[in-house]
């Protein structure tokens, strides 16, 4: 495709994207599946007008999906509810730790028993494909700041996390196909990898999120009644951060999550401290005015990201290995993981069961692939860990895209209390 057309497409969709809110939000699939149709039609599966190669164009690709789950994990920290506390947060903590473990392990058996990879490339592609998704999982996912669903935060708060979570395992993959030092026994990367790259990623993003909510509240507070640009500072917030830990060794995904929810969390605090007198406004905040920007950015991101996924896909990609890939981690490895994980926890069984069912994978899959490609991955092995992933993705935005309005629905209207029950204590 030339360029003006690849404006028209993009340009086309955008209009009927902006015009037609209201009827996508009453359709019963979500947008991603709109656009990878719209992908697949352009691309090899049927009319051929362009083919997006992941494997030419991985490093592109790397940074497009960096900056697109940075930009939505900073928009799913600052939608974080109310203040910090870890009977809530106990939960999806879990999650993204236990059960991320839990599930690089179950799809590194697969793939080393079922699909005969080697024990590295296998715990590689458990790794790529054990992070849910914070760009394709709007739909369950916190909307607004004031949203207090516990399922939507137990999915946007694990989201959050693991992202950062499953690098340690990209980590562990690479040194197990020797192209990462792992040291002797597995210590050094359990030094590095685990603990400082973990530790310091969290401390950086809270300390970033805090002093630019104090800043922030301090200067619209002053005599001078400062004016500051949200959309800035939460750019850069995120890129200070994000850099800060790259050039540490720490996982800057991870980070700008804490950095966003430190954010949130502090000028939360300050604006309960420091009420506003009755009959004025209260003071805006950076976290709100960023908000908004980040969303749209998101949507932007996600239309073009799932519609060149749409136009990798040839006909004879979808191999019964690629499929049966994909039907164990969503039938099997997710629930099971997700079981495991909340063992204990006195999680109600239905937010546990669509929590088992709603582990979307999508743009975090594709951008530790694409890293794992930059940092050696032999060809060969690359072309079928894109093949898998592209496929597990795909199924994932079908089949998670057609049954989160229809399971949301019914589970909030069994949680909405009937008209003639006793409101609850």
């Amino acid at each position: 495709m030339t360029s003006p057309q690849w404006f028209l497409l993009i340009g086309g969709l955008l209009l009927v994207r902006g015009l037609s809110a209201t009827l996508l939000r009453r359709l019963p699939v979500t947008p991603a599946i709109i656009y990878l149709a719209v992908g697949m039609l352009v691309g090899p599966s049927a009319l051929n007008l362009f083919h997006f190669n992941p494997l030419k164009e991985s490093a592109l690709l790397e940074t497009l999906t960096e900056v697109v789950v940075l930009i939505s994990l900073f928009s799913a920290g600052v939608k974080m509810p109310g203040s910090f506390n870890f009977t809530r947060w106990r939960a999806p903590i879990l999650l993204a730790t236990v059960s991320m473990a839990v599930s690089v392990a179950l799809v590194a058996a697969f793939a080393v028993m079922v699909l005969g990879l080697p024990l590295g490339a296998g715990v590689l592609l458990g790794a790529i494909l054990a992070p849910t998704d914070p760009v394709l999982a709007t739909d369950v996912q916190i909307r607004h700041p004031g949203d207090r669903d516990q399922l939507r935060f137990t999915l946007t708060c694990e989201a959050g996390m693991n992202d950062g979570s499953a690098f340690p395992f990209v980590m562990l993959g690479l040194g197990l196909l020797g192209l990462h030092e792992l040291g002797d026994s597995g210590v050094q990367w359990m030094v590095l990898e685990v603990l400082w790259a973990t530790a310091g990623a969290v401390a950086i993003g809270v300390a970033a999120g805090v002093a630019l909510a104090r800043v922030g509240w301090m200067l619209r507070r002053s005599p001078q009644n400062h004016a500051l640009m949200d959309d800035f500072l939460g750019l850069g917030l995120i890129g200070v951060v994000y850099g800060l830990c790259v050039m540490v060794d720490a996982w800057g995904f991870l980070a700008v999550f804490f950095a966003a929810v430190a954010l949130r969390q502090t000028e939360l605090k300050l604006a309960r401290e420091n009420k506003a007198p009755e009959g004025t406004e209260p003071l805006a905040l950076v976290s709100d005015g960023s908000l908004v920007f980040k969303e749209h950015l998101e949507r932007l991101s996600e239309m073009v990201l799932v519609i060149l996924i749409g136009g990798t896909l040839f006909r004879d990609s979808w191999t019964w290995a690629a499929v049966g890939l994909s039907l164990f981690v969503f039938l099997i490895a997710r629930p099971l993981s997700v079981m495991v994980g909340l063992v204990g926890t006195g999680t109600a069984w239905k937010i546990r069961g669509l929590s088992a069912w709603f582990g979307v994978r999508g743009v975090g899959s594709l951008y530790y692939l694409m890293y794992a490609i930059q940092h050696g991955l032999p060809e060969a092995l690359a072309l079928q860990l894109i093949q898998l992933t592209l496929i597990v993705v795909t199924l994932s935005i079908l089949l998670h895209g057609t049954s989160v309005k229809p399971l949301l629905g019914l589970f909030w209207k069994r949680a909405r209390p009937a008209p003639d029950d006793p409101p609850s204590p």
